[in-house]
């Protein structure tokens, strides 16, 4: 629904914004019409076709999420279940012999896209660049079910930067456990010219809320070449280009085998980086405590104005973590933050990540709440060259949430921020505005029936889970694939 005319919310605290950094309004109003704010303060003076109240409720700007997942959550897979090439994660070599396949249908994959989309908003994400698993794909994402995407974000309200993934390059396993890149260079300029074509056709879509971008996959299944025309393409086209690197130790180690240097001193060398490179996750970077060298990766990202995407939850259960938030912020990176797997929640990624930066700095002075809440809104709206966005402010767009305060379950409040990292979660977000217009009242989306797509969900997941022997190495069962933390007592079939 789009509202009309002008529109008056108010709540015990609002998060403003004044000279360049958010403030806390207590007990105040915000105005907005035709999606834009037009007054944050005390006292509107003017007329407004409704007023809403929402009493003890914290009045937000909405998260903008630079790793946004877009899958239906394939996390489960890698927690508990090791090694990785064991357990499907890497292709064995008579997968790829006999041609890698789809493991979704067309179908299936606009709708993984629109219930990631619908979880995004119940979690308070405005603006989101998804993010999905190439693992279970047969190369790369595919035009058509990025143009289905886009139709979907825009049913449901969701801002969103869009582009299918590419590559030039996939890792397989021998049945001896040696991992090898397999390059097909054509078929990832092809990727790269079907992404192309969708920035030109889908840049700007329904009024301004589709967007595009470039999202070359992981540094180590890319090419030179394809790095090098990628920059060039987003160049071109002025839009931003996000490369997952400095991830991993077999991300560290191929590409120092191959290029003889670290991820980002190749990036740097090819000409990859610059104001509108998006590198998600950025834990592997020297001088850090996952390199066993001094070098410049920190120096160069900061030379070059890269962004930073800081994934904490992901990264914590997999036992890593930025090295830490805090002395990136010192060292003038510039950084946003994902959430890049299930649940979509920004809160608790907040939280994570302060709890983590405190244990690793042994200090619980070197990273205070707003730190984590500017990365989450304003890191986010500086990374996409959109001032518009991650405040309210007048003349921003009004893509805000209404955060619950009243609850029994939260405590009480001093600072509503500081409430958010101790006891809230995503759940806790009652209302969601995009652009002015309601795209969650009372935790409802218009259109999605959360529990009947809860059920699709669970069985498009376990279709998925029942073809992982066949790219498996040794094409084991799949109760040896995925392990079961007690054993299972099974009772007759539903």
């Amino acid at each position: 629904m789009t509202l009309t005319g002008r529109t008056l919310l108010s709540a015990r605290w609002i998060v403003g914004h004044a000279g360049g950094r958010h403030t806390l309004v207590h007990c105040g109003e915000i105005v907005f019409e035709g999606g834009e704010v037009i007054f944050v303060g005390h006292g509107f003076a003017g007329e407004v076709a409704r007023r809403i109240d929402y009493g003890e409720a914290l009045i937000s700007p909405g998260f903008v999420d630079l790793d946004a997942l877009s899958d239906l959550d394939t996390t489960v897979f890698s927690y508990d279940n090791h090694p990785d090439w064991r357990k499907g994660r890497t292709w064995p070599q008579s997968y790829m012999e006999r041609g890698p396949f789809e493991m979704y249908s067309p179908e299936e994959l606009v709708f993984q896209k629109r219930h990631a989309f619908s979880r995004l908003i119940r979690n308070g994400i405005t603006t989101a660049l998804p993010i999905a698993s190439l693992y279970y794909r047969e190369w790369g994402e595919t035009f058509d079910e990025f143009a289905g995407a886009a139709e979907a974000a825009g049913e449901l309200g969701l801002r969103v930067y869009l582009g299918p993934a590419y590559r030039t390059g996939n890792p397989v396993v021998a049945d001896d456990g040696a991992i090898s890149l397999f390059f097909d260079e054509p078929r990832g300029f092809r990727g790269l010219d079907d992404a192309i074509r969708f920035c030109r056709e889908y840049e700007g879509r329904s009024g301004g809320l589709v967007r595009t971008m470039l999202a070359p996959d992981r540094i180590e299944t890319c090419t030179a070449r394809l790095l090098q025309r990628t920059a060039a393409a987003a160049r071109e086209l002025e839009v931003p280009v996000r490369l997952h690197s400095s991830q991993g130790g077999f991300e560290r180690d191929t590409v120092r085998r191959l290029h003889g240097m670290t991820s980002v001193e190749w990036m740097e060398s090819l000409g990859f980086l610059s104001q509108r490179t998006l590198l998600p996750h950025g834990t592997y970077v020297s001088p850090s405590r996952n390199m066993d060298e001094p070098g410049r990766d920190l120096e160069i990202v900061g030379q070059r104005g890269a962004v930073i995407i800081h994934c904490p939850l992901v990264a914590a259960r997999h036992g890593d973590a930025l090295a830490s938030f805090a002395s990136y912020r010192a060292a003038g990176i510039r950084l946003g933050l994902g959430t890049d797997t299930a649940p979509p929640d920004m809160i608790l990624n907040i939280q994570v990540g302060m709890m983590v930066n405190r244990v690793l700095d042994r200090s619980v002075t070197t990273v205070r709440a707003e730190d984590y809440f500017d990365a989450a809104t304003l890191g986010g709206a500086d990374a996409l060259g959109r001032p518009d966005l991650g405040r309210l402010a007048v003349g921003a767009r009004a893509d805000l949430i209404v955060v619950d305060l009243g609850g029994p379950d939260l405590g009480p409040v001093i600072d509503p921020i500081q409430t958010l990292m101790l006891t809230a979660s995503g759940r806790d977000i009652r209302d969601v505005y995009i652009d002015g217009r309601p795209v969650m009242t009372d935790r409802i989306i218009p259109g999605v029936e959360f529990a009947a797509d809860a059920r699709r969900a669970q069985q498009q997941f376990e279709r998925l889970i029942a073809q992982y022997p066949q790219r498996t190495v040794g094409h084991p069962p799949v109760e040896e694939i995925f392990s079961s933390a007690y054993p299972i007592v099974r009772g007759p079939a539903p």
